[in-house]
Formats: C-alpha cells, structure tokens, sequence
C-alpha cells in the first residue's frame, strides 16, 4: 500500500452528480403538534455526492479526476459547479438539460443519527441530445485516461443507449471500465471491466437468492458470464467483497465501527479503480477497497477516506509493518497537517534513542499522554556521532527507527540530519512539544512552534551511556 503513496492515476468519472446536503443538530423533546422530533439545527453543510462523491474519494487518494455529466439549469447546478470548483476539479464536462432539476438530497442529522431525508431531482432519462454530447466529449478526452468509472445512481444520465456506447470506446480504446450499477437489469452494462453490486444488487440481477458459498458462486458466476465481464465482484457488507474471474474467492472485512454507510459503495469503486489503475492486480486491490471501506463507514455521513487515513488504519487492525510508521520529512509535513484537520492533537518529541530501555519506554509512554498522535524526530547516525562522539551511535538509524517504531506508544518515526530538529519541527508544528526534565529552566528548540512545552521526568539510573558502561565493565 505504501507505494499507492506517489501514484497519481487519471481517472475519468461519467455518472449521477448530486448534492448531499446535512442539517446537523439536536433533539431535545418531542413536538406537541405531533409525534415527532424537534431537531434544533445548529449547523448546515453541503457536499458532492452521488458521482461526487466517487470523484472526493479519488481525489482523497491522490488520483486526478475530470467528471462528465448532466445537469439542469436551476440554483442547485450553480452550487454543484462550485463544489467541483472548491475540489478543484473541472466543471467544464457538465452538459445543462433546459428544465431539469439537478439532484439534492438533504438530511436531518439529530445527536449523530440520520432522521429525516428530502429529496429534490429529476429522474427522467437525458434526452438523446445530451447523450450525443456526452459520447462527443467522452472520445475527444479519453485518451488523457487511465481508467473510467461509471456512478449509476439511477437518476437518468447513464441511460442504456449511452452506457453502452461508453463501454464499447472504453474497450476499442483499451481503457479498463469500472460500473458501480444500478436496478436489477445489468444488461446496461455488458463488456465492463467489473461490475460493483452489493448483495441485494446481485441477488434482483441474477435471480439467484445468495445464502451460501453455492448460492454465491452461482451468482456471482452468472452476472460474470451475462454481463460478459473481465471480472465478476459482489460487495457482502459485513462479510467482504467476493471476486470471480477464473475462480472464487472472498476478502473478508476490515470494519470495526459501523456508524453510517452511506456513500461506502462510492469508496469502494473509488478505491478499486485507483488501485487497479496504480497497476495493483485485482486481489490487492479489493484487499485496499475493503480497508478504504472500514475507514468510512466509521465516519457520518458521506464520507472518503484518504491514503493515509488507510494506512493508519491498517495499522490500527496490526496488519502493517513497523516500516509503515517511518516517514520521510515530506511525508509527516502532509501527514501532520491531515491530522490536526482530523481534529488530532499532535505531540513531538526527539532524541537518540541509540539502546532502547525502560527508561525510553516510560518516556514515550508519559509524552504519547498528552495527545492523540506522538510524533519522534531520531538524530540520524551522523548527527548523534556529532552529539556524543565517533563511538556512537551503537545501533544505526535504519534499526533504531524500525525498534521505535514498533512501540505501541509511537505513531510515527522521522529522522532528521541537522544538529537540531527544528526544521523537523516547524513542518510538523506540534500541539505539544515534549522533552526530558533535564531541560527544566533552559531554552528548547522548537518551543516557539509548539503550542505548549512539556517536561518529563527520566528514569533514575536509565540511560543508554550507562548501559554501554555495564557492557564495558561486564558487569551486565
């Protein structure tokens, strides 16, 4: 996953664009007019779903998006056009169809639950106008592309006629085809790469009710062979995501909070086609859509999930590397500003660490306290070779990063080459900045960056000089 990290693929999305809009508040009694809730909204926000929020998914990853699309020439386009503005992305492949209603769908959310949903849209088909201006914009951009998805959400942009007109150039172009489908007739959808149904989706399509490991490879094999599909994909909720293409096989899920599902089948296509389009086999990539999927559904409403909100994840369910918490300068610069986004407080702290012991345990363990995310800056070899001299350090900086790292306590290992990590520091710009007591009444570096300096006290008769004294005396 680590080497998704530096892959930007361009990633065309053609599909149902909307708004999701969210009336965020709180219930305190029941109205006496009737049985309902009276929810006092306290804040509003609205974001790109539906196609949308395939391409904030994308875009989350680090692919480049473009979108194609229909919409109507009311209130509702103009605020679409400026969402796509404000996620850079162009709005110049959005086709108006006179008198049509652009989607909107509004939520209620009452103390972190959804309680009410509205929508206005038109469902209609597009007119075959606008289909005809779709397929011309869609030949003279294709090529620029690594990869097509296409969003169904079943409110009338990707008619028939058109979705296999859109397949048919993807196939004489080479271009994988990527459908996160809708209704029960896939037939729309003949000679896509894969398809993306989710189980009650697979069981209209193929007619088969899916209760068992024959029941599912039944299906899963009929909607491969109608549908003439490079690959067949089932999403199983809870259970995982099932693949077929010369056998069957089932990637179990990596959720461990389900709060909101909404928008979790964008995150799956999203994430699929990013991968594939990275030049991840199929396999590793719906391995990489499952744990993209364990992030979201964990958020409310509809949400993305970006690379290193995954690989964070990955980590938190023990199935990444100590690696995987070493990053580069440029790296923890992104990462830590995503963090404190996130609402995380980030602490720092730095030093040698050259023979871990308790003492450096007990020290990481008191400053991974005082917040969310505990950041350490290592010397490098030949900054501790500067601090203590030609005989240090005793471990290199490759092993003393790998060993720190694999502290439950440390989030995230940098090493740094100056004689100070102050340039570490001002890219991280830490919450709290943590050093040992021995600093007490004396001037920290970084300590006009952090928001507040915090002192811990070391571990009387710990040291790593002191180690190498007991080695040299054999007295160990």
């Amino acid at each position: 996953m680590i080497a998704l990290r530096d892959k930007t693929p361009k990633i065309l999305v053609v599909g149902d664009l909307m708004i999701d809009h969210y009336l965020w508040g709180k219930c305190e009694r029941i109205s006496p007019e009737a049985p309902v809730q009276i929810v006092s909204i306290e804040k509003e926000t609205s974001v790109l779903g539906g196609a949308g929020n395939v391409i904030h998914n994308l875009i989350d990853l680090g692919a480049e998006v473009d979108v194609i699309s229909v919409i109507g020439d009311d209130e509702n386009a103009k605020e679409l056009k400026a969402l796509l503005t404000h996620a850079k992305v162009s709005s110049s492949g959005l086709i108006v169809q006179a008198n049509r209603s652009t989607s909107k769908k509004s939520r209620i959310i009452a103390s972190q639950q959804q309680v009410l949903r509205y929508d206005k849209e038109t469902t209609n088909p597009i007119k075959e106008e606008q289909e005809a201006q779709i397929v011309a914009r869609f030949k003279t951009e294709l090529a620029k592309f690594d990869m097509v998805i296409l969003s169904d959400y079943g409110k009338g942009v990707l008619t028939s006629t058109l979705t296999q007109s859109l397949i048919t150039l993807c196939k004489d172009a080479g271009k994988k085809i990527l459908v996160d489908p809708k209704g029960a007739d896939f037939s729309k959808y003949k000679g896509a790469t894969l398809l993306t149904p989710n189980k009650k989706e697979a069981i209209e399509a193929s007619g088969i009710d899916i209760v068992d490991i024959d029941s599912l490879r039944t299906a899963i094999t009929k909607i491969k062979e109608q549908c003439a599909l490079d690959i067949s994909l089932i999403t199983l909720s809870e259970e995982g995501i099932a693949l077929f293409d010369e056998s069957l096989r089932t990637h179990p899920t990596v959720a461990r909070e389900v709060f909101d599902v909404t928008g979790a089948g964008d995150t799956v296509i999203a994430s699929l086609g990013f991968a594939l389009a990275s030049g991840y086999d199929i396999d590793a990539s719906v391995k990489f859509a499952n744990l993209a999927a364990g992030v979201v559904v964990g958020k409310i409403g509809s949400a993305t999930a970006s690379l290193n909100e995954i690989i964070e994840y990955e980590s938190s369910l023990n199935k990444s590397t100590s690696n995987s918490h070493i990053k580069t300068l440029d790296e923890i610069t992104l990462l830590s500003a995503e963090l404190k986004k996130r609402g995380k407080k980030v602490v720092f702290t730095n030093g040698c660490f050259d023979i871990l012991h308790v003492g450096h345990v007990k020290y990481l363990e008191e400053a991974k306290s005082y917040g969310d995310v505990l950041i350490l800056g290592l010397n490098s070899d030949e900054s501790v070779r500067r601090l203590k001299g030609a005989s240090r350090p005793v471990n290199t900086e490759d092993d003393r990063a790998y060993i720190l790292a694999s502290l439950e306590a440390v989030d995230y290992v940098v090493k740094f080459y100056d004689d100070t990590p102050y340039e570490l520091i001002k890219a991280v710009q830490p919450h709290i900045l943590v050093k040992g007591g021995d600093y007490a009444g004396k001037e920290v570096v970084g300590q006009d960056i952090a928001d507040e300096l915090r002192l811990v006290e070391f571990v009387e008769g710990k040291s790593t000089t002191k180690t190498i004294e007991r080695i040299q005396n054999d007295k160990c």
